[in-house]
Formats: C-alpha cells, sequence, structure tokens
C-alpha cells in the first residue's frame, strides 16, 4: 500500500538530503511536517508545494528562504 505520509528518512530519500538535515530542518519549522508519537511525518503533497513554492521564490530573488 502506497502512502503519502512520508518518515523522516523517506523525506531525506526524497530530498536527497541527510536525515540529520531533514530532521533540522523539520525542527527549524522550515519544511512542512508535523509529529505522531514524538516522530516526524510529512505528507508528501505539502513536501512537493513547499519544493514549489521555494522555487519561485528563488526566481523572483526572494532571499526570504
Amino acid at each position: 500500500m502506497e502512502t503519502d505520509i512520508l518518515t523522516i528518512k523517506e523525506v531525506a530519500e526524497y530530498l536527497r538530503i541527510t536525515e540529520k538535515t531533514a530532521y533540522r530542518l523539520a525542527s527549524e519549522r522550515k519544511i512542512p511536517g508535523f509529529k505522531v508519537g514524538g516522530s516526524w511525518r510529512f505528507r508528501k503533497g505539502e513536501i512537493d508545494a513547499w519544493i514549489d513554492e521555494d522555487a519561485r521564490k528563488r526566481a523572483k530573488g526572494d532571499k526570504d528562504t
């Protein structure tokens, strides 16, 4: 069964970053996520939207990323 909820490991693989970096970004609320029983979880659709939003900001030259 495929799900759109990702673990910290899965989101790190999806973004091609380390798990440590994914955890830091989540803790700093720089990527959209939520905790379930103390473990981070991420909705794939929200991660995709975050990527698109970040790309738009960069294209406009917005330094608030």
